[in-house]
C-alpha cells in the first residue's frame, strides 16, 4: 500500500476518530458514562540506518527506536480479542484482509526487528518479528497487569467495530 493512500487512511481515522468522540454527546444521560475510544497503532522498530522516536516499555524499561509512521492503524483492525497461549495472556488483532497481506510482506522480510502496540499513543507492548504472519492475526502481550486485559479487549473492539461500520457506510 502506497504511502499517499496510508497517509489519507490515516486522516479517515483521525476525522473517525473525532467524529466517535463526539457523537451523541447530547444523546447520552448524565448517569451514562462516555466510553472514549481506545486507538491502537503498531510501529516497526526503527533499523540503524533510520532516525526513530526513542520509546519506553513500561514494565520491563526496554527502551526501543520506532520508525515514526505506524505500520497499521485502527481501521486495520476488525476484531481484538483477549486469548490464552503457552506464555501467557496477550492481545490478539484480527486484521483486515488487504491490513493482513501488507503485515505478511512487512514481516517476511522484517524478522529480527519488533513490532510495537500503542493504545492511545501510550506504548505498551512489544513483539518480536520470528516468522512471517500470514494469517491476519497479530499477538501481542502487553506490559499491563492480564486483570486490564478484558476492559482493553473490549474497548478495542468497540472501537474497531465502530470505525469498520462508518468506513462502510461511507463506500
Amino acid at each position: 500500500m502506497s504511502a499517499t493512500v496510508r497517509m489519507e487512511r490515516g486522516l479517515v481515522g483521525l476525522v473517525l476518530i473525532c467524529v466517535l468522540a463526539g457523537s451523541g454527546a447530547g444523546c447520552r444521560s448524565s448517569t451514562s458514562p462516555v466510553t472514549p475510544p481506545v486507538i491502537a497503532r503498531v510501529y516497526l522498530e526503527a533499523d540503524a540506518r533510520e532516525t526513530g522516536k526513542a520509546v519506553v516499555l513500561p514494565q520491563s524499561g526496554v527502551t526501543l527506536q520506532i520508525a515514526p509512521k505506524p505500520v497499521l492503524m485502527e481501521f486495520d483492525f476488525i476484531d481484538v480479542q483477549e486469548m490464552q497461549v503457552p506464555l501467557g495472556r496477550c492481545l490478539a488483532f484480527r486484521l483486515t484482509i488487504a491490513a493482513g497481506r501488507d503485515l505478511f510482506r512487512l514481516t517476511g522480510r522484517q524478522q529480527g526487528r519488533r513490532l510495537v502496540l500503542t493504545l492511545n499513543d501510550e506504548v505498551l507492548g512489544a513483539r518480536r518479528i520470528d516468522q512471517a504472519i500470514d494469517d491476519g492475526l497479530l499477538l501481542i502481550f502487553l506490559e499491563v497487569p492480564d486483570e486490564r486485559l478484558p476492559a482493553l479487549a473490549q474497548s478495542l473492539r468497540s472501537t474497531s467495530t465502530e470505525i469498520q461500520h462508518r468506513l462502510a457506510r461511507k463506500q
